[in-house]
């Protein structure tokens, strides 16, 4: 299975002489060995030895002192760990907990634990160690042990059983479905058994049907149910969850009562068989092989909501607005998001991103917008979490990507409905207010300065009517460096907009100097892209000679002069100023000196080449006419 490790590392630790390698040595051979070496070498069993058909490779290690350096090497290779003691040697018992269990912890190996008692044909029934004992003891200190077993390598008594439930614990872990403290179904194995109930809930009753059970039987294990086994079913979760069953069938709670009792009867492989047939991996999230995200070829390429998605979404947002007031609660939401393993936008970069009421409530321009940042921003999240709230299409569809911005720039049009505009300015030069203003907030004369990027979006009507998803990304103006130091970061630049204060002479020089910087950083990594200045509090008293400078600035670089805006007045314009640049991708490119001398130069290369060219082909004809006058000459 794509799922499953293509083998499991099973590492056998434990004191001197309580049975390690003859543990290892009677599972390999199925039979008690006369005579084991202090060591043996990596022990492999076949991928037929369990129904799971993973091979398993079994560690011996040495008990030495001196050779405690290799013990911790191979536990923290191991996906499972053995811990071996004597059943007829009280005192390697008690190590189990006052030295290996905690070691384990010390070196941080975090992986299921076996505590394996051997030699049980040797126990002195006077001095046994009770299992039932350790289990209590062991297993409520040490959430990391997952079984406690004897066996006895002479009598090959339970000794597959040991290796069983080593590789089990591995293959189908607890951890992920059961909390002990709780004594409940974690929250994300919750969550997505919803989302599996959800997929035969075709009614959208909160229940299950007869026909719908027989259907979720036969998609996760391939075959049918009698009515006479699914009456036993209903039976069975009345008496475990007298609300789990009503008149139309089972309810949420009976689904989620009839997956605990897989646990309860030990049967992990089985809750893990349905949800692994659902897509899902062992920390309860869609894998990777289950969201076919559409692959860019290029950089400079980004992925977007295909046109049915939006429509899908759409229908979302209206069937969550229960009351019709063209508005999401907070509660309606977290609602959307409760097959989904968390709440993808309680934390940045989504969180505080997208246009919201003061009450927190957010309207379908700003449902519509987060998920357009989402798309942009981690397409293979975004596909994930459509498919958690109940996309049913074909997944692969959902998104799609666009063209290179350099081939859009190249056509001089371009055919996105998203554009992200990256931020850029001094500390308090008013970005921040710009992306504010974009998700409707008002103006606050509160500052505090931006230590880490921040992104808000929102959708803007343009003159003609149409619609396109603004994201603005506000960079902190010291961590311009850092990011510039990627060579890909200004590949999903659309356009950039370097704010400065319009009442500051050194905020308006820091955003030309920050201009330069970024273009030329583009210049070198082959993104170009159009930039616009624009000039914040517009209320207040301009600089000395800001028209002047900021007019002759602007036309040695060949832009447009800087845009005038006050947020406090809620200047809405220069949204759709920035969109109408980043639509026409071959304008408004800054030519710095930088630029100017690069191309110089490489104008003068290509002139020298030229010549190199022109001088190899007189060359060539001098020859050619010499060689034709020696001919003449001899004859």
């Amino acid at each position: 299975m794509a799922y499953f490790p293509k083998v499991v590392r099973i590492v056998v630790v434990g004191d001197k002489s309580t049975g390690k390698s003859t543990l290892i040595s009677a599972m390999a051979s199925d039979s008690f060995p006369a005579t084991v070496p202090p060591l043996l070498p990596p022990t492999r069993l076949p991928s037929n030895s369990f129904n799971d058909s993973v091979p398993l490779l079994l560690i011996d290690t040495p008990s030495s002192v001196g050779q405690q350096g290799k013990v911790i090497e191979e536990l923290k290779r191991a996906d499972s760990v053995v811990v071996t003691y004597a059943c007829d040697d009280s005192l390697s018992f008690e190590r189990v907990s006052t030295h290996w269990l905690p070691q384990l912890q010390k070196f941080e190996v975090k992986v299921p634990v076996l505590v394996v008692g051997c030699k049980f044909d040797l126990r002195d029934e006077s001095r046994q160690v009770s299992l039932e004992s350790l289990t209590t003891s062991i297993m409520n200190q040490f959430k990391e042990v997952v079984t406690c077993i004897e066996c006895s390598a002479a009598t090959l008594y339970q000794v597959p059983e040991v290796f069983y439930f080593a590789q089990k614990a591995v293959l189908h872990p607890v951890d992920p479905l059961f909390d002990y403290d709780t004594n409940s179904l974690t929250d994300r194995c919750v969550r997505a058994l919803r989302r599996i109930f959800n997929l035969f809930d075709y009614n959208m009753d909160g229940t299950l049907t007869d026909q719908e059970v027989n259907e979720f039987q036969i998609s996760s294990f391939g075959a049918s149910l009698q009515r006479s086994d699914v009456t036993q079913i209903k039976t069975l979760v009345e008496q475990n969850v007298p609300e789990g069953v009503n008149s139309l069938g089972i309810t949420f709670p009976g689904f989620i009562g009839i997956h605990n009792m897989f646990l309860k009867k030990g049967r992990t492989e089985t809750f893990w068989a349905v949800l692994r047939k659902f897509g899902y991996g062992d920390d309860l999230k869609l894998r990777d092989d289950f969201l076919p995200v559409p692959s860019k070829q290029a950089s400079d390429q980004s992925v977007e909501l295909s046109g049915a998605t939006i429509e899908f979404l759409k229908g979302v947002f209206r069937l969550l607005d229960t009351d019709k007031d063209q508005l999401l609660r907070p509660a309606e939401v977290d609602k959307l998001f409760d097959a989904a393993p968390e709440s993808p936008w309680k934390d940045a970069p989504y969180k505080d991103a997208a246009e919201t009421t003061d009450m927190g409530y957010i309207s379908l321009n700003g449902f519509l917008s987060q998920w357009a940042l989402m798309t942009s921003l981690d397409p293979r999240y975004s596909l994930a979490n459509l498919i958690y709230i109940g996309y049913r299409a074909k997944p692969s569809a959902a998104l799609r990507v666009t063209c290179r911005r350099s081939e859009d720039r190249k056509k001089q049009k371009t055919e996105r409905n998203v554009f992200q505009c990256y931020i850029f300015g001094s500390k308090n030069a008013g970005k921040s207010a710009l992306l504010y203003s974009l998700l409707g907030r008002s103006f606050s004369n509160n500052y505090t300065p931006t230590t880490v990027e921040r992104y808000a979006a929102n959708i803007i009507e343009l003159i003609e009517g149409t619609k396109k998803t603004l994201i603005l990304r506000e960079i902190p103006e010291d961590e311009v460096s850092a990011f510039l130091s990627n060579k890909d970061f200004l590949a999903a630049c659309d356009i950039a907009a370097f704010v400065h204060d319009s009442s500051d002479g050194y905020s308006w020089k820091k955003s030309i100097d920050l201009l330069e910087k970024v273009v030329n950083q583009g210049e070198l990594t082959g993104h170009k892209f159009p930039c616009l200045l624009i000039a914040a509090k517009d209320d207040l008293t301009p600089f000395p000679r800001a028209v002047l400078d900021s007019v002759k600035v602007a036309q040695e670089l060949k832009i447009d002069a800087p845009i005038r805006v006050s947020m406090k007045s809620g200047d809405s314009n220069v949204y759709v100023k920035i969109i109408n640049a980043a639509e026409h991708p071959h304008l408004s490119i800054p030519e710095t000196e930088f630029m100017r001398k690069r191309k110089q130069h490489q104008q003068l290369l290509h002139t020298f080449i030229f010549a190199l060219a022109g001088a190899a082909m007189a060359l060539v004809g001098l020859t050619a006419r010499r060689a034709r006058a020696n001919k003449n000459s001899s004859s």
